[in-house]
């Protein structure tokens, strides 16, 4: 497949950019839609992008949480970026609404002094294939919260990140889908090379 299809959800939060332009510089032909029952309709990748709040953003992905499991089970590549990774939680400490449920958690405030988290940060015993393809070892983080897995789903986290000694999770993968708490279109050129691994990845699903 010459050009990879991605959707990418629009939140109606805020503007999403400087994501769609990381995404087709990586190749990709990038549709920006605000209706989650046809996100994964034509597409070979879905990204859940990194802005807003969790409450509004899970009541505007709710129609269409069932049909985003059911593709995450059949195979569909999907990319959670900040907001994004926390919406693959349960539940949220930062307001009510139901997450996709992708990994079994919570997403919880940061146990920091300094909150948010603005600025660079290292990833740490990193283990998924697409960060180390990468060499991703500085990441670029704005956030208050973090998804918390629970006792069982801890092996779901694939690379870890510290803020004042609250360690967390960086970046959580369950099936096809691949979480990040950080920004890759803003964290230099391995960030970039993290979206085009991303987006390789799905074209191999797509083949």
């Amino acid at each position: 497949m010459s050009t990879m299809r991605v959707a990418c959800f629009d939140y109606g939060a805020g503007n999403l950019h400087s994501l769609v332009k990381a995404l087709e510089a990586g190749g990709a032909t990038v549709r920006v839609d605000p209706d989650p029952q046809t996100l994964c309709r034509d597409a070979d990748a879905v990204v859940l992008p990194g802005v807003g709040a969790f409450a509004p953003a899970a009541a505007r992905l709710a129609p269409g949480r069932d049909a985003i499991r059911d593709a995450v089970a059949a195979g569909l590549p999907v990319l959670g970026i900040c907001l994004g990774m926390q919406l693959f939680a349960d539940t949220s400490d930062e307001g009510p609404g139901e997450g996709l449920g992708l990994v079994a958690g919570r997403v919880q405030r940061l146990r920091s002094v300094r909150v948010p988290q603005i600025g660079w940060n290292r990833l740490e015993a990193v283990r998924d294939p697409l960060l180390q393809a990468a060499d991703l070892r500085l990441a670029y983080y704005a956030n208050s919260y973090v998804l918390r897995p629970a006792a069982g789903a801890q092996e779901a986290v694939v690379a870890w990140s510290e803020h004042e000694g609250d360690r967390f999770p960086a970046a959580v993968r369950a099936g096809s889908a691949v979480g990040v708490q950080f920004h890759p279109e803003k964290s230099s050129a391995p960030g970039l090379a993290f979206l085009r691994a991303f987006l390789a990845m799905a074209a191999g699903v797509a083949a």
